[in-house]
């Protein structure tokens, strides 16, 4: 049975939001000297390259059997089109901005959830989780004064961004509506990485932007994102997930977005605006609220439990108190 999150859990989720939260500012740092779209493509290289040799260290087949490889196609094709998102938006937006709208996923993996098994069903509180969410993106969008060209090309980047959570919350639900739910993780996250990097590298050949400048900068970033976020990062989570209630956690990664825009800010000097934050505040909140339902319920429910049960023994006490 899993076990509470506790302390040292924590802090081990404290470093991994830390470092995905970087990972969006190391894509746009690093713009300079190599594409967003290369980055993202031979990162997912290196990383599969290593979780490649860590599956044969275990004795686990590349392609999976019994015709694994088919929704490993279908994810690797998503994992793609996601990262593509996320690279296109960064050339608009800021790391801040995008750190948010691609935490929108599990709004979208809820949604799909929902709407495909039916013990997934959101509760009433769910759904109003899920209104406070898409009234606070709105209120991104919308809150802020149109300022003219560069104003509508961040829209269009933050549009991206909330794409690109969008297709990862499809993942989610390819993932649990498959055989992949019951493979090894290494083996999804090998399918997701050996896609992205087929996929998005020959995209960014064709689109011209695979010839970058080979610098500290671009070689720190690459090693960054490929060695730690990719392959480090991802087989860290996969580890606390088979040790901690994955309700926990799940509520946990969002601290991702605040770090994001904290290190956005300090790192490369983001500028952020009233209606983003108020925003912000309103969609992490109903993403929580959703995705946090369950804990929530339970932890309600054993403190209530524990409650009556010690008013039980209190009155027991005072009965025989009483009687004698």
């Amino acid at each position: 049975m899993r076990k509470a999150v506790d302390k040292h859990a924590v802090v081990i989720m404290v470093v991994l939001c830390t470092i995905w939260a970087l990972q969006q500012i190391a894509l746009k740092g690093a713009a300079s000297d190599i594409t967003t779209l290369a980055q993202v493509g031979l990162r997912a290289g290196v990383a599969a390259f290593l979780v490649g040799i860590v599956m044969l260290f275990r004795g686990l087949p590349l392609l999976g059997s019994g015709g694994l490889w088919k929704p490993g196609v279908f994810v690797g094709v998503l994992f793609a089109l996601e990262f593509l998102f996320v690279a296109d938006g960064l050339k608009f937006t800021s790391a801040s901005h995008m750190a948010v709208f691609l935490y929108t996923a599990p709004l979208f993996a809820s949604l799909g959830l929902h709407l495909t098994i039916p013990e997934e069903r959101l509760a009433p509180a769910q759904w109003m989780g899920m209104l406070l969410a898409f009234l606070g993106i709105l209120v991104m969008f919308l809150g802020g004064k149109q300022t003219g060209e560069v104003n509508s090309l961040t829209y269009w980047g933050d549009f991206l961004g909330l794409l690109g959570g969008a297709v990862w919350g499809g993942t989610t639900v390819a993932v649990r509506k498959s055989r992949l739910s019951d493979a090894p993780p290494t083996q999804t996250l090998f399918f997701q990485l050996f896609g992205a990097f087929v996929i998005l590298t020959i995209l960014s050949a064709f689109k011209g932007e695979l010839t970058f400048n080979l610098s500290y900068k671009s070689g720190v970033s690459l090693a960054f994102q490929g060695v730690v976020v990719c392959f480090a990062s991802y087989l860290t989570w996969f580890w606390l997930l088979t040790r901690y209630q994955a309700s926990q956690l799940g509520v946990l990664t969002f601290m991702t977005p605040p770090i994001g825009i904290l290190l956005g800010v300090a790192i490369l000097g983001d500028r952020l605006e009233l209606h983003f934050l108020v925003g912000t505040l309103m969609t992490l909140g109903g993403v929580v609220a959703v995705t946090g339902y369950g804990w929530y319920r339970r932890f309600l429910y054993s403190r209530a439990f524990r409650a009556r049960e010690s008013l039980v023994v209190s009155i027991g006490t005072d009965e025989r108190a009483q009687a004698s």
